[in-house]
């Protein structure tokens, strides 16, 4: 394991202060998370207990009740937990209680394969395990300021790019894949999507533990541009914060796997609410909040955009040899990159 440094961070009162609120207000959860909350409903059906990426905090609040409103989810009670989606894997990897897992991205489901706890076929549906989509988008400040519209505007003096750490966050994971794809031609050009990565984290001034820390950091006045899911940005909106956000020509699709966990006590209820998800009626509730629905038919009731130069984590080379050429902790091409830079490889 590499040596453990620290990570560039500008201490500001206002971002310690929600940064530790967030702390202080998951230090009450059954689970352990260090974020949760509980909701609560009859008891005929059982309990789910779902352990999901913190950004997805708001869209299951929408969707919990939804389910328990049809047939198969009435009298199923719920408890909730959402931190960075790698520590969130980890966890339940580690004994955290959970019937339903909802990551950031495929690597963490496989850690629970891996360990026994998700069966092996969890992605044979249609949807291939994925429940919804996204892009990653340029988050500014209200009228762009300083003109962000491309990656290599990113790396220009003075511009201060707030992104989180990748080896904690599934969301930074697909930050900088974006990032490393769209300057090195879709991985044709290795060096130089390297040379920008290295370039982009010297403008990285701090990085919070997850996607949602992210944006508060954002939102609490650091930074002048924030690599964020395109639903974090839509939903930061329509909450009234003062951004604007731009997809760029060239972004990754973003996929969030959800899975049954196979120790559930209540695996009858545990399908019902996958089903629930992959449903024209649980797609919806995505599509409203500003992700990008998996089911085509449902899809196509909204307007997102279609970057020209779109590409998936598959034309990379797939998760399994992405996560161990860039994310290995010893060894990761992004590694040597932080700790060329003196920025922390691990918590």
């Amino acid at each position: 394991m590499s040596a453990r440094r620290w990570i560039k961070v500008i201490a500001l009162p206002a971002i310690a202060l929600i940064i530790g609120l967030g702390v202080l207000a998951g230090c009450g959860s059954d689970s352990g998370s260090s974020s949760s909350d509980t909701t609560a409903s009859g008891g005929g059906g059982g309990k789910l207990t779902i352990v999901g990426y913190s950004v997805a905090r708001e869209v299951y609040g929408q969707i919990v009740p939804a389910f328990q409103a049809t047939p198969a989810g009435k009298g199923v009670s719920f408890e909730q937990s959402y931190a960075a989606s790698g520590e969130q894997s980890r966890a339940v990897a580690a004994g955290l209680s959970a019937d339903i897992v909802a990551f950031s991205l495929e690597p963490d489901i496989t850690r629970l394969v891996d360990a026994g706890l998700v069966d092996a076929d969890w992605n044979a549906g249609a949807d291939k395990g994925f429940v919804s989509n996204s892009v990653v988008v340029f988050v500014t400040r209200k009228g762009n300021p300083k003109g962000i519209k491309t990656w290599t505007d990113l790396t220009k003096p003075g511009v201060e790019v707030i992104t989180p750490n990748p080896f904690t966050s599934g969301a930074a994971q697909w930050n900088i894949l974006a990032g490393y794809g769209a300057e090195s031609n879709v991985g044709k050009d290795e060096a130089a999507g390297l040379s920008y990565i290295d370039a982009l984290f010297k403008n990285v001034p701090v990085q919070p533990a997850s996607g949602r820390e992210a944006l508060q950091v954002f939102e609490a006045g650091k930074g002048d541009v924030l690599l964020s899911y395109e639903n974090d940005a839509i939903a930061a909106q329509k909450a009234g914060s003062d951004i604007d956000y731009t997809v760029p020509d060239a972004t990754i699709l973003i996929q969030n796997p959800v899975a049954v966990v196979n120790t559930t006590k209540n695996p009858q209820s545990a399908q019902a609410f996958l089903d629930f998800l992959h449903s024209d009626a649980g797609q919806k509730i995505y599509g409203d909040n500003g992700y990008r629905p998996t089911n085509a038919a449902v899809a196509k009731e909204f307007n997102f955009p279609t970057p020209s130069g779109l590409f998936t984590v598959d034309d990379l080379g797939g998760w399994g040899t992405v996560k161990k050429e860039f994310f290995d902790p010893d060894n990761g091409k992004v590694t040597k990159i932080f700790e060329g830079q003196g920025i922390a490889t691990s918590k």
